[in-house]
């Protein structure tokens, strides 16, 4: 049986990728220092599996990360232990420094000294994001072989973790790819994100808050693809390689809202009359459009998303409307009034 370590498996993409494994008869070490994005009912359902393992750590603790590896010998590594919010980014941008970069450079400390003193090898998957590329204009996509252009500290803090990662491929021999994906969508997810934020304020009574115009594009994926996406890059993909995780289904916000709103009305729901898309004060320096070009993982991996977008989206409606004790798991002055920089 194979042995897996979720690094930020309480988390959104973290909690569906060891359910995903669980799922597969996979052995999984969930490791989490439970921040305040990791939620405890994301993983409800398989606390008591006995392929399952939680460790209350962070990646910063290079000693423990590598007793860990000693004692549970992994097949692999799925890093995904991450600060992620933008707007967070530019409130406190120390805080990804210290998780995006020096956490990933003592996971990486780590492994080499691991893989330096035991034969068994073992494969790191990171997580990374269509972020670190930047704004792309319409009309094109980011693919393998684009410069990095990051604009936010959380994507920049990525961005150096992917450069951090390659250099330890090449100078290490470590073994590693990175997965550059688009935004993900579905159950769990952080409540302060635009679907789950937009779902919560529906079901609330409450209005649809839109940065700007609502004109910013972004491309989404179901988490579930993504997972099926990761998996098939750590059996299939080159040690150093890269791999954009992508959809091809490009939304502006203002679309997405829209997309809720309709899915919302034809539900048995009864929506107060003052949720209705709301502009706000735009965050600063926001990309206007994310897009990839995924050809390469389409191609060499035989990998490509499934789930469409408007039957994916009325599948996450039903879940947070079927599971209101996830929001309630969560203090509301996380997530209710936060919207862009502190005032």
């Amino acid at each position: 049986m194979k042995k897996f370590i979720v690094t930020g498996g309480s988390g959104f993409i973290g909690s569906n990728l060891v359910k995903f494994l669980l799922k597969k008869n996979y052995f999984v070490i969930n490791i989490d220092k439970l921040s305040y994005s990791a939620n405890p009912y994301n993983l409800k359902e398989v606390r008591n599996n006995k392929k399952y393992k939680f460790i209350k750590l962070d990646i910063n603790n290079q000693k423990k990360i590598f007793t860990i590896l000693k004692r549970y010998k992994p097949d692999g590594i799925f890093n995904l232990a991450a600060e992620t919010h933008v707007d967070r980014s530019i409130d406190n941008p120390k805080n990804f420094m210290n998780s995006n970069v020096l956490g990933v450079y003592n996971l990486l400390e780590a492994l080499t000294k691991y893989l330096k003193k035991n034969k068994k090898k073992i494969k790191l998957v990171h997580i990374s994001t269509d972020e670190v590329y930047g704004d792309i204009k319409m009309g094109n996509r980011s693919s393998e072989k684009s410069s990095y252009n990051p604009s936010s500290p959380y994507s920049a803090t990525k961005a150096s973790a992917d450069h951090l990662i390659k250099s330890f491929v090449r100078t290490y021999k470590l073994p590693a790819v990175i997965s550059n994906c688009c935004n993900n969508y579905g159950p769990c997810q952080f409540p302060e994100k635009l679907i789950p934020k937009l779902i919560y304020n529906i079901l609330n009574g409450k209005p649809l808050p839109i940065y700007g115009r609502g004109k910013n594009s972004r491309e989404w994926i179901h988490v579930n693809d993504h997972c099926e996406a990761l998996l098939k890059i750590f059996f299939k993909a080159k040690n150093g390689e890269s791999y954009n995780v992508g959809s091809n289904q490009n939304l502006r916000n203002i679309d997405i809202a829209r997309k809720l709103l309709k899915i919302a009305k034809s539900k048995p729901l009864k929506i107060n009359q003052r949720v209705k898309i709301k502009f706000v004060k735009d965050r600063p320096g926001h990309d206007f459009r994310y897009a990839l070009n995924n050809n390469k993982i389409l191609k060499n991996l035989k990998w490509k998303a499934k789930i469409p977008l408007n039957s994916g989206l009325s599948q996450t409606f039903d879940w947070y409307t079927k599971n209101k004790m996830f929001f309630k798991s969560v203090p509301r002055k996380l997530y209710e009034n936060r919207l862009g920089l502190k005032v």
